[in-house]
Order: structure tokens, then sequence, then C-alpha cells
């Protein structure tokens, strides 16, 4: 197990109930799921840590947001509706991030 000293962004937290980072997209009332399970891919690690996955919301914050923001769009989600992220729909607005 890996031992991270990493402050819990004040714009996320980690349900132990859902296994999932959970955040509440800019402009958005409904909140925002990434499972446990999407921190493999994006982080290559076999068993990735809560810490780990609040870790890189908080190094890739725009990013989040972005995909949280695409999806609310795209699917027309009404304001408090709550919605879950993939590791494909965050690695491609990392990317669009990077390339901005």
């Amino acid at each position: 197990m890996r031992t991270a000293a990493v402050p819990t962004p004040p714009d996320a937290e980690w349900s132990r109930a859902i296994d999932s980072l959970v955040f509440t997209p800019d402009g958005h009332r409904g909140r925002c799921v990434v499972h446990r399970l999407a921190f493999r891919a994006l982080l290559g690690l076999r068993q990735p840590e809560p810490a780990d996955g609040l870790a890189h919301f908080a190094a890739h914050r725009a990013a989040y947001q972005r995909a949280a923001a695409r999806k609310i769009v795209d699917r027309g989600l009404p304001p408090d509706a709550s919605l879950h992220l993939t590791s494909r729909a965050v690695q491609r607005a990392l990317e669009e991030t990077a390339s901005a």
C-alpha cells in the first residue's frame, strides 16, 4: 500500500460507499463520479488507492471539468443530473488539455 501525503482537493472527495472520486462540475448541481477502476487505466496502477485518485484530480482538475462539461452538453443533462466519467473520457480531456 502506498502512503501519500496529498491534501484532499477542496472540490472533490472519495466516497468509500461507491469506491469512487466524487466532485461537482463547475456550473452544475449534480455530482460527477469516477470509479476507482478508471484510475487503473489513467494511472497504470493495479490497485489505485483513494489518495492516488484524489491526487490525479488535483493535478488535472481542468481535464476532469472538461470531460464532465462535454458529457453534460453531449447528453443534454439537466442541471441537477448526476453523471459518471470513464477513463476514456478523462484521458481524451487530458490529451486535449495538454495540446491546448
